[in-house]
């Protein structure tokens, strides 16, 4: 068979590994159809968390999805790995960087027979966050985006920073259809809630922000624990829409997909709106690493040289005006920029 014919039969195979958390699996959304654009005709799979695994559904860009659940142990990631390795994958991304996406990689790249597969890992860069935890010394570029700090490894293959358009989380019609049932024809989500209570905006000024908008429905989106939002919802009980603990992530998606905007924390939510390229406005307090990458979400923050504090947003905070960067900004400001979006003046 000629040479030039054996090349233009060869395509990429390739893996991503990234396991969690929901915000970083949502944001790594952008790499699969990057990875298409550059390699045409390549295979691309990716092995997650198994609770994560429906956030990849329907993604045009991935081929086939690994899930792998942690009670599973040793031996399962070793038999996930074992399997893997029938594949053949040619390139392999590593943009977890932990022990389990090293063991992967490890069972996957040695010893081999035949060609090694490429891997590339995105960086921790601990010093960097030593140096900031430790002595407060800032040295990530800034403003820190998550997407690009995704995108960046990739760069030694010759791919882009530049962004796919949105949706880079694929619903159906079907699924956006039954997530409007029971609530308003328009309304502004929220997601009040976050992993850390440091990273919550303050509760009155959610209330605040629902009374400052008498003309407008919202819906509450969170966990099942997120019983604190049943005080937002007396608010205005006849405005307010609680569906936390009634939705899983891809319904949750949905929910935003329908909404006019939505207005949320430092969380996973956050980037699920900007994946869907809803107008969304972030809330960023105490943490580093969770800032939106697009320009349809607009970043409110408050610079105060103790933030970051801490590097998911647990704390503590060491501020004497306790939370002062979250609290700095007002309901006044959030529903000016939500009148932007709406249009409304």
């Amino acid at each position: 068979m000629p040479l030039l014919t054996c090349f233009l039969m060869f395509k990429e195979k390739l893996l991503i590994i990234r396991f969690s958390s929901f915000g970083d699996v949502t944001q790594c959304l952008s790499v699969p159809t990057v990875l298409k654009t550059h390699f045409p005709g390549s295979q691309v799979h990716w092995v997650t968390r198994e609770d994560m695994a429906p956030l990849l559904e329907k993604h045009p860009g991935i081929d086939r999805v690994w899930s792998y659940s942690r009670s599973q142990g040793r031996r399962g990631l070793f038999g996930l790995a074992k399997t893997l390795r029938q594949e053949q994958f040619t390139r392999i991304y590593d943009a977890h960087n932990n022990l389990r996406s090293h063991l992967i990689t490890l069972f996957l790249q040695f010893p081999w027979v035949g060609m090694r597969p490429q891997l590339l890992r995105r960086s921790i860069r601990r010093w960097k966050r030593l140096l900031l935890f430790k002595f407060r010394i800032n040295t990530f570029q800034q403003p820190f985006s998550g997407q690009r700090d995704l995108l960046e490894p990739l760069q030694a293959w010759g791919l882009s920073l530049d962004l796919p358009s949105t949706p880079q989380l694929f619903l159906e019609s079907s699924e956006i259809l039954n997530a409007k049932r029971g609530l308003p024809e328009t309304f502004i989500a929220l997601a009040p809630s976050a992993a850390f209570e440091l990273k919550r905006w303050p509760l009155a000024h959610w209330q605040n922000l629902i009374l400052s908008l008498p003309s407008q429905n919202f819906v509450l989106l969170g966990g099942p624990e997120d019983h604190f939002l049943e005080k937002l919802v007396a608010s205005s009980p006849d405005r307010v829409f609680n569906l936390a603990g009634k939705t899983n992530l891809r319904q949750s998606a949905a929910v935003i997909a329908s909404a006019t905007a939505l207005v949320s924390n430092d969380t996973g939510l956050l980037h699920v709106g900007e994946q869907l390229g809803r107008p969304s406005i972030a809330l960023m307090g105490p943490a580093p690493f969770g800032f939106p990458s697009r320009l349809s979400t607009k970043i409110l923050q408050v610079n105060l040289p103790c933030r970051p504090c801490s590097k998911h947003g647990q704390g503590p905070c060491v501020n004497p005006n306790f939370q002062q960067c979250l609290k700095d900004i007002s309901p006044a400001q959030v529903r000016h920029e939500l009148l932007k979006f709406l249009e409304i003046f």
